[in-house]
């Protein structure tokens, strides 16, 4: 059988190889720094959904709670979830809420001092957080929508900080 070196050269995408299979990146080279990134979804609903979001009125309980708790989980998650992300020691998982008039907004702040970015970290948080709003409203509103999934911010290492 003939041995095909496939390693990538650094003007190709990171997570493929020259042959076009997956490769976890090697980051072994790459220097320890604080990073943080900040991620959103939004969850479209109704007034009354709000309403009863914002007073804690739905039958199934605090949904912004459970949906908190779920963001943060997911987080520490993510390398389980997709399958090129490297585990990391999470120093922080904040998950946040805002309620407008016709949405929920989920901020998603994940921090780790390490080798590579926590940015899928941050954005599988909002994400999984969004989900789990979902889930608690379904009852209520059947044609809620989950939108508008990316990343705000994120600071350290060699690209440095960056802002939507």
């Amino acid at each position: 059988m003939d041995v095909v070196n496939a390693e990538q050269s650094p003007s190709e995408l990171t997570h493929l190889r020259r042959d076009g299979t997956a490769q976890m990146v090697d980051v072994s080279a790459k220097a320890e720094t604080t990073r943080e990134a900040t991620a959103t979804a939004t969850v479209r609903t109704t007034r009354e959904v709000l309403g009863l979001l914002g007073s804690g009125g739905l039958s199934k309980g605090d949904a912004l709670a459970v949906a908190r708790v779920a963001g943060i989980m997911a987080a520490k998650k993510t390398p389980e979830l997709i399958p090129l992300c490297h585990p990391l020691p999470l120093s922080k998982v904040t998950v946040d809420f805002e309620l407008a008039a016709d949405s929920v907004a989920i901020l998603a702040t994940v921090k780790t001092r390490g080798v590579t970015g926590v940015e899928m970290e941050a954005l599988t948080a909002a994400s999984v957080a969004a989900l789990s709003v979902y889930d608690m409203i379904k009852a209520v509103d059947k044609h809620a929508v989950l939108t508008d999934i990316k990343v705000l911010a994120k600071s350290g290492g060699k690209s440095g900080d960056w802002t939507l």
